[in-house]
């Protein structure tokens, strides 16, 4: 089977890909993987594999007389498009205007897993599909969410050790600090007593964030009431928004 992986590697098929075109969970592409034998498959799976790479057996022999030609790769990227296609309903209520064929591949795989995870259940699995929201919220903010995207990318085999998406500097830097952090954590030499201080240190920065967020909060309430009280309004509506947003505004200026 590590015959098969590395084809699959070499010609580009994901194990989001292959699962979707078997119509099988991720995980149980995975589990069929670690079997010893494509004959141990079942049968209708065994036989969408080796209709897509287009070989009589899954005997190491077959597989190792594919050639990965150009006129071969597309062939295989059709039948795994033809085979896919009933997943495209997926996405099929976004608004994709604007987005290139690959860019909405791309983001079918990745509503596809998010699916996956949802169906799967569980507050650990939900509490990550969340968590992973709450992180595009963030990533603008927090230039180094994106550095650990890349980390995590490279490690993984996706993507080149060598390979700056963002500013190379930093992001060169902290990939050498989260190496460091994580070769401590993974080999035992911190422990909860060592990073206690540390943790604590952690938590009252993020209490002290959410302090100013609640105190900016409560400002900003403030002042939107003054701004009703001085326009004569009780609240903020559709018509009348841009002229309390307007004297917010101006309220603010007076208290430069």
């Amino acid at each position: 089977m590590n015959l098969l992986n590395d084809l699959l590697q070499d010609i580009g098929i994901s194990k989001v890909k292959l699962a979707k075109y078997l119509g099988v969970s991720r995980q149980m592409v995975y589990n069929y993987l670690t079997l010893d034998s494509i004959d141990k498959w079942p049968k209708e799976k065994k036989v969408l594999l080796l209709q897509l790479l287009d070989i009589p057996d899954g005997s190491d022999e077959s597989l190792r007389a594919i050639k990965p030609t150009t006129s071969y790769l597309l062939e295989v990227e059709k039948k795994l498009n033809q085979n896919c296609r009933k997943d495209d309903a997926i996405i099929s209520n976004f608004d994709l205007t604007g987005l290139d064929k690959e860019s909405k591949a791309l983001l079918g795989e990745i509503v596809y897993l998010l699916k996956e995870k949802l169906v799967e259940g569980g507050y650990t699995n939900n509490a990550t599909v969340r968590y992973l929201y709450y992180l595009l919220q963030s990533i603008n903010n927090v230039p180094e969410i994106k550095y650990i995207l890349g980390y995590i990318a490279k490690t993984n085999g996706f993507i080149k050790p060598d390979e700056f998406a963002y500013d190379e500097d930093r992001q060169f830097i902290f990939e050498g600090i989260l190496y460091s952090g994580l070769t401590l954590y993974n080999n035992g030499g911190a422990s909860k007593s060592k990073v206690a201080e540390s943790r604590r240190r952690f938590i009252q920065e993020i209490e002290a964030k959410n302090e100013e967020k609640m105190s900016r909060t409560q400002v900003l309430n403030t002042i939107k009431v003054q701004a009703l009280h001085e326009l004569g309004y009780d609240d903020i509506n559709e018509s009348n928004a841009a002229e309390v947003f307007e004297k917010i505004a101006e309220i603010q200026s007076r208290k430069v």
